[in-house]
């Protein structure tokens, strides 16, 4: 590749991230997303019931509307970690993460990140400044977070953490990166929902499953920057 389309190809995930972000209603309204399909009723019924598996006396809820270098999932592990602390079990609590806007990617497997490019369209970036091409939250790496103990996504949902992901913002984004890069939006759509990790819940909205939290006895607290 020459540095000409290098070059083009920057300017346009950059151009991509800004467009996306600075208006979702806009976005929403374009008559190029009309046919947007909708989210499949049975899978939204299975959001409502997976809200069901918050146990505990301790619960809470973090909003995680942007990557903020992994704290949607590090204070969800530093919750465990300050209850075992204080004598709390892991069966006495349930931590949920909502990922929502422009932390999405942290529930979408590394096939998707290195596609699309994720870690480009959304400004997460390793220590050395260079985009991830994959998902360094889910199985972190040595050097993904601030101290090596801290836990991912998957170690926390053996735990019994819980971890969703806005089906709004999918809808979103993948039809935005869909229409830039000239492919199908339904197509890319369907790949990014398909492309969901395991045990990650598609919810209808992040803030649809910040008030569902809530009316679990979830307390909030605002994960983003």
């Amino acid at each position: 590749m020459t540095t000409t389309n290098t070059n083009s190809r920057r300017q346009f995930l950059g151009a991509l991230a800004l467009g996306a972000t600075a208006s979702t209603i806009s976005v929403l309204t374009n008559p190029m997303y009309a046919d947007i399909p909708t989210t499949d009723s049975n899978k939204m019924a299975e959001a409502e019931n997976w809200f069901k598996k918050i146990k505990g006396k301790h619960r809470i809820v973090y909003d995680g509307s942007t990557p903020h270098s992994g704290f949607p999932v590090i204070w969800n592990w530093a919750f465990y970690l300050s209850n075992n602390g204080t004598g709390t079990s892991d069966e006495q609590m349930t931590a949920v993460t909502v990922l929502r806007h422009k932390a999405i990617p942290i529930a979408f497997n590394d096939q998707l990140w290195e596609k699309y490019p994720l870690g480009e369209v959304f400004n997460m970036n390793q220590a050395s400044g260079e985009p991830y091409k994959r998902n360094p939250y889910y199985e972190p790496q040595e050097g993904d977070f601030p101290l090596p103990q801290i836990e991912g996504v998957k170690r926390m949902q053996e735990r019994g953490a819980l971890f969703c992901v806005c089906d709004l913002a999918t809808k979103v984004y993948s039809n935005a990166v869909a229409t830039k890069m000239n492919l199908d939006p339904k197509a890319v759509y369907e790949e990014w929902v398909n492309g969901v990790l395991p045990g990650i819940q598609l919810v209808p909205s992040g803030v649809w499953a910040l008030g569902r939290a809530q009316e679990h006895g979830c307390g909030y607290i605002f994960a983003g920057e």
